[in-house]
């Protein structure tokens, strides 16, 4: 506002202090005005430089419009009235007389300090009240806009760009269970958040607890129908949150027995018969296997290799994929296959996209991992003496320009890190 009420009571002491000029005051040059900042405390910028002017012998008078413009709180008060004594500094409010020199000028003081105090508790209450009937209207009070809404005429309306990102964060939980690796694969996909931070571990817990994805306003543990409108229907916050009510350490076994078995369906034994993933548990642990099929159907003896530990085969095959990506012979055909695709694709740019996925894979979630696998593996088989593994070399293609595709998305990532 042009004049508002601290010109007003600047005016008026202006006036008082010019009505002492016989009494030799001069207005000093500095403003002391606090605006802004409630009078229930003393850290208040304008306040702390009085305090040190006064410290330092240029303040002999202090002149306020009222006494509460000082301080509304009574222990505060005191101090400062220990300060002004100290430095031998008079007190004067513009509109109550009374002189704090006597026994009873103090009383009066006092008195009035009580009041004050009275006052502004009163209006705290009155602002609590206030608030938590807005909140139990369903009213928006304030504050920062969780990711998915934006703040428009003082209400919550929703952001459908960043609403669709925590419907994702909410059904990928959903399926995998785990925070940590939902945190990791959404940092693998440059997923961000409303501050263009990286979505972490903290941020995604604190999404799957705001209930104001679900259309309520939360005022003091209380839930209130909120008057903007929801993102999360109820029945997959309800699956999320059975999920949460289960200990973080069963739900790490969980996401473990549901990783992606990287050769399901890939996998052949001497015979023929497909080998099939299975697992089971002893001490706690975790242990997986391929079967094969014959086995389980016709006995132990009808296949010479009746199981195999999967993390063993899978670790190889995936350590033969990285030699064999490695070769020139692959790097040939695979290009050859990328130019029906993309005929302006180099030899180079193959070469460089198939070495890039090497550093990159212990980084990949496993999903993705299983995905890659699938679309470069055609089959193995297992024999008695080791494994043989045929490529996919129209998958190796399509590889290629999914990586070329990433690399394009992260250039200038890359170079404004650079």
């Amino acid at each position: 506002m042009e004049f508002n009420s601290l010109d007003a009571q600047r005016e008026a002491c202006e006036a008082y202090v010019a009505s002492q000029k016989a009494e030799g005051w001069l207005l000093v040059q500095d403003r002391y005005d606090d605006g802004g900042f409630s009078g229930g405390t003393l850290e208040r910028p304008a306040l702390r430089r009085l305090l040190a002017d006064i410290e330092e012998g240029r303040v002999d008078v202090v002149v306020v419009y009222k006494i509460d413009r000082l301080s509304r709180s009574l222990m505060d008060f005191a101090r400062l009235v220990e300060v002004f004594d100290a430095h031998a500094v008079t007190f004067v409010s513009v509109t109550q007389s009374f002189n704090t020199t006597t026994s009873m000028g103090r009383l009066t003081l006092n008195v009035l300090l009580s009041f004050a105090q009275f006052e502004r508790e009163v209006i705290g209450e009155r602002i609590r009240d206030k608030f938590a009937a807005s909140r139990r209207k369903g009213m928006w009070m304030g504050g920062w806009a969780p990711l998915g809404y934006d703040i428009r005429d003082r209400k919550l309306i929703v952001n459908e760009a960043e609403a669709e990102t925590v419907r994702t964060v909410f059904t990928r939980f959903v399926r995998i269970g785990s925070a940590t690796e939902l945190a990791r694969a959404l940092a693998q996909e440059g997923v961000r958040g409303k501050t263009g931070k990286p979505i972490d571990k903290a941020v995604i817990y604190k999404l799957l607890h705001n209930r104001t994805y679900i259309g309520e306003a939360v005022h003091k543990g209380l839930n209130y129908p909120g008057e903007h409108r929801a993102i999360i229907d109820r029945a997959l916050w309800d699956k999320v949150h059975s999920i949460l009510g289960e200990s973080p350490r069963k739900r790490a076994s969980n996401t473990r027995a549901q990783t992606p078995s990287l050769l399901k369906g890939l996998i052949f034994g001497p015979t023929g018969s497909a080998m099939s993933p299975t697992h089971t548990r002893k001490g706690g642990r975790l242990y997986r296997y391929y079967v094969s099929q014959s086995v389980l159907k016709n006995g132990a003896d009808t296949c010479p290799v009746r199981r195999i530990p999967a993390g063993e085969i899978e670790r190889a095959v995936v350590d033969q994929l990285r030699i064999l990506l490695a070769t020139p012979e692959i790097t040939v055909r695979t290009w050859q296959a990328a130019r029906d695709q993309d005929g302006t694709i180099t030899e180079a740019e193959v070469r460089a996209a198939l070495l890039d996925l090497d550093p990159l894979w212990d980084e990949l979630f496993p999903a993705e991992q299983a995905r890659i696998v699938g679309l470069l593996v055609e089959r193995v088989d297992i024999t008695g003496e080791g494994a043989t593994i045929r490529l996919r070399t129209e998958g190796l293609a399509s590889l290629v320009q999914d990586l070329r595709g990433k690399a394009d998305v992260t250039a200038p990532e890359r170079k404004r890190a650079a």
